[in-house]
Order: structure tokens, then C-alpha cells, then sequence
């Protein structure tokens, strides 16, 4: 693939986004490669948007994106939600930092241990990544262990303890990250996902403090897990007194209102909790069992408390915004049609790739899509399709970076906005928005083709 090639692309694009183009070039004199957001980095530059609405973008030169960002998972209802609109307009004049107690965060927490079934009790963080941070130093106290498990793939923040084997596996082996010293990363054990067997041996040979995981599959996914892996994993941890740790930064509110935890049943020690729980504001939490989160207590009987500030956590805003979204989730149909709009977008984008003769297969469970190219195993059958029979090492490997740039700004070009080779959805994605975006990326292979960037 050559540069040639892709400029003709990258040539179009930066006739169609001009405007994008310059703030581009501004923002790299203030931010790092002129974005906030390692995933919002792009070349030769990205989009640059002015206001959303429901389920769409606008950019600066005034075109209309499908957005399957949805705010990086946060935003289950869509842009500007109108309860959590209203919910934030009469809060910011109340005030957005009391620096004190207030109601608001009460009843924010009220709702989380109502919904979501591990939850005996909270604290409130600004991150996901805090709120992981958070676990893994509470699994340290109550256990007394200092090493952790987790699954190759599965992301959870961006903190040194968790960041190692959050992508897909090297090439020679090595998770090791600039940063992050050898201690830290000694503490940490990595076995792959969706084999309980070696979950086993390590908790044998490691003696963990926990084992942290994404319950539907590593990065919203990626490689999908199944219940009765869960099940599995429950039985272990239990046995071997190891804490079992949901994250459902992304899961949690959204594939059903109590999470993944409560659709499969299988209850861990503690979860973490984001996006969705702020209703696009920032916030987090974890939550679990009494006993665990009593760490945090002045008068813990062992004399053991953690420590734990954070300037915003539990701040009047967010909580505003998020007991609104709450409580527009909590009936479920929110989830039930995202669940369902994801469903239709993944049958509808499996039959525009055969259509178009290309070896790409969508799939994914509940409101979350992947598209992986480059496809060689049996076609999907039916939703519950698991690409290469869900094996690991076939599904979680790099995409060439030539083609996944290319294929970004010619679905932008076209007017679509994924999340890197996935969608993650709204209950505002009807099925008349998703077949416009399925025609869309049509256009976008089309493109594609012309260039000869796919066969």
C-alpha cells in the first residue's frame, strides 16, 4: 500500500474538511499531536466538531456525521438527553462544587446500589482509570497479596498497574511500556482470555490479589467471553479467596440496567463503574461488597484505611446529570433498543461486505460492534456468530495501520464516524439512521477499492 495511494484519499479528505484542517494545525501548538484523546489522533488530522445532536456530529464545516463514538461509551441516550439537559442547566446555577455533602451524591449512590447487583456500597470517583486504580488497592489491603491477574487485551484505564497488555499481543512477548517500571510491571500477571485452566494455574503459582476483567471481552469485546467463562471464573476466585473485579466501566448501565452482571448472573466482589453513570459528565465509582469498600472507613477494626481525596468525586453536576440518565435507563428499554439497534447494524453491515465481496465480518454482543477485515474464517450464521470460533490469537491481532487510516477518512468522507473498527451504540440509532451509515461505508469500501487498498 502506498503513499500514493492513500493520499488520493487523504486528498479528499482535506478538500471536504478545510476548516478541521486548521484547528488541526492550531491545536498542535498547544497538545501533544494536537489532541486530548490518544484515540482522536488521526492523520493527516482529524475531524473537528462544533455541536451534537441524538446520534449525530457536526463538523466545523458544517457536515453531518453518524457518530458511533457516543462519547467514548458514555452516552446510552444519546446527545443532549433532554432530562439530563434540564437536570444540568438548574443544577449549574445551584453550583457545581460545594465542597461539602450534599443530597445529590446520596441519591446518585442510592441508585447504583439499586441497580446494580453487587453493590452493597460506593465511593465516587472522576475516571474509569480511578476507579480501577481504586480496586486493585483495596484487593492489596483485604487480601494482604500484591499481585494482580487480568486477561491479554482487556483494557481497564490508563494507570500504570492495569495499562500493560490492555492492546492486542506483541509480536515478541513483551508488554513491557515506557514509564512503567520493572517493579510494577512484576506485579502484574497476564494469561489469555476465555481459558480457565490457566486462570487456575496462575492463582496457583501467583497468589493474586484479584483478577480484574471486561465481562463481555477485552476492549468492549474484541474477543468475546461467554457466561459460562464467568461462571467459571467465579467458582475459582471464590475457591482461592482471590477478589473477583467486573469492570464494567463500558458494560455497566448498558447492556442492561444492572450490567453485564446482572444479565449473566454471576456476581463479583467489586465492580467499577463509569460513562454511562455520569450521563456524559465525569464520573465514576466502585462498588461491592461492604466489607471491601469498609476499607475506606477512619475506623476500620484492622487499622487499615485507605486513603482516597479527589477534588470532583461526587460533585453536584455530574451527579445531577447522572441520577437523570438513571433514571431514564432504569426500566430497561434504553439498553433493549441500543441492544437491538447494534443487532440490525451488524446483520445489515455482514450483508453489504458480502455484497461487496470483501473479507470483513461484523459481530459483537449487546449495543457493542466490531468489524475485523482481512476475514478468513466460516461466515456468520446468526448473531451469536464468534469470529475464527472466538480463538484469540486470530481475532486479536493488529490491523495494518495503511489500511485502517485509509478506511477512517473514507467513512468520514463518507459520513460516518466509527470508533476504530467498531460501533458503539445509542437508543437513538433507528434503523433508518443505521442504513444510511451502512450505505456509507459502502461508499467508504468502494473507495477503498478504487485505490486498491482492499482486494
Amino acid at each position: 500500500m502506498s503513499s500514493v495511494e492513500i493520499s488520493k484519499i487523504e486528498t479528499q479528505y482535506a478538500e471536504k474538511y478545510p476548516l478541521s484542517q486548521q484547528q488541526a494545525m492550531v491545536a498542535r501548538d498547544v497538545f501533544p499531536n494536537g489532541v486530548t484523546h490518544d484515540s482522536r489522533h488521526h492523520e493527516p488530522f482529524p475531524v473537528c466538531v462544533s455541536e451534537v445532536h441524538g446520534c449525530t456530529k457536526n463538523t466545523l464545516e458544517g457536515h453531518q456525521l453518524i457518530d458511533f463514538w457516543m462519547g467514548h461509551g458514555a452516552l446510552l441516550l444519546g446527545h443532549g438527553h433532554p432530562d439530563v439537559v434540564q437536570a444540568v442547566q438548574q443544577q449549574v446555577e445551584r453550583g457545581t462544587h460545594y465542597s461539602a455533602s450534599h443530597e445529590l451524591e446520596e441519591q446518585w449512590g442510592r441508585m447504583v446500589l439499586e441497580m446494580i447487583p453487587s453493590a452493597e456500597k460506593l465511593r465516587f470517583t472522576s475516571s474509569g482509570t480511578e476507579a480501577t486504580l481504586m480496586a486493585l488497592r483495596i484487593a492489596r489491603i483485604a487480601t494482604g497479596r500484591s499481585k494482580v491477574l487480568k486477561l491479554a487485551g482487556h483494557f481497564h484505564g490508563w494507570h500504570d498497574q492495569l495499562i500493560l497488555a490492555a492492546d492486542s499481543v506483541p509480536a515478541d512477548g513483551d508488554w513491557r511500556q515506557p514509564g512503567i517500571t520493572a517493579g510494577v510491571h512484576g506485579d502484574l500477571v497476564v494469561v489469555p482470555p476465555n481459558e480457565i485452566n490457566a486462570v487456575e494455574q496462575a492463582i496457583l503459582e501467583h497468589q493474586p490479589a484479584c483478577v480484574i476483567l471486561e465481562p463481555t471481552g477485552g476492549r468492549w469485546g474484541v474477543v468475546p467471553i461467554r457466561d459460562e467463562y464467568l461462571r467459571a471464573l467465579r467458582e475459582v476466585t471464590s475457591k482461592s479467596e482471590t477478589l473477583l473485579i467486573f469492570d464494567e466501566v463500558i458494560t455497566g448501565f448498558r447492556v442492561s440496567p444492572g450490567g453485564a452482571q446482572q444479565e449473566y448472573g454471576v456476581t463479583p466482589d467489586l465492580t467499577t463503574l463509569a460513562k454511562v453513570l455520569a450521563g456524559g459528565l465525569p464520573g465514576g465509582c466502585l462498588t461491592g461488597r461492604a466489607d471491601l469498600l469498609d476499607y475506606l472507613e477512619y475506623d476500620h477494626p484492622s487499622g487499615l484505611k485507605m486513603k482516597h481525596p479527589g477534588t470532583f468525586n461526587g460533585n453536584p453536576l455530574s451527579a445531577s446529570a447522572g441520577i437523570a440518565a438513571l433514571k431514564a435507563i432504569k426500566n430497561g428499554e434504553a439498553c433493549r433498543q441500543a441492544n437491538e439497534a447494534s443487532a440490525y447494524f451488524r446483520q445489515g453491515l455482514n450483508e453489504m461486505f458480502a455484497d461487496k465481496n470483501v473479507n470483513w465480518v461484523a459481530y459483537g454482543d449487546f449495543s457493542l460492534t466490531k468489524i475485523l477485515p482481512n476475514y478468513e474464517g466460516d461466515p456468520p450464521r446468526d448473531d451469536q456468530f464468534l469470529p475464527y470460533k472466538n480463538d484469540e490469537d486470530r481475532i486479536n491481532r493488529p490491523v495494518s495501520p495503511q489500511l485502517t487510516r485509509a478506511f477512517r477518512s473514507a467513512s468520514l468522507l463518507h459520513g460516518v464516524d466509527l470508533m476504530g473498527w467498531g460501533a458503539i451504540m445509542s437508543c437513538q440509532h433507528t434503523e433508518e439512521i443505521l442504513q444510511t451509515a451502512i450505505q456509507g461505508l459502502a461508499e467508504a469500501i468502494d473507495l477503498l477499492k478504487t485505490e486498491s487498498l482492499v482486494p
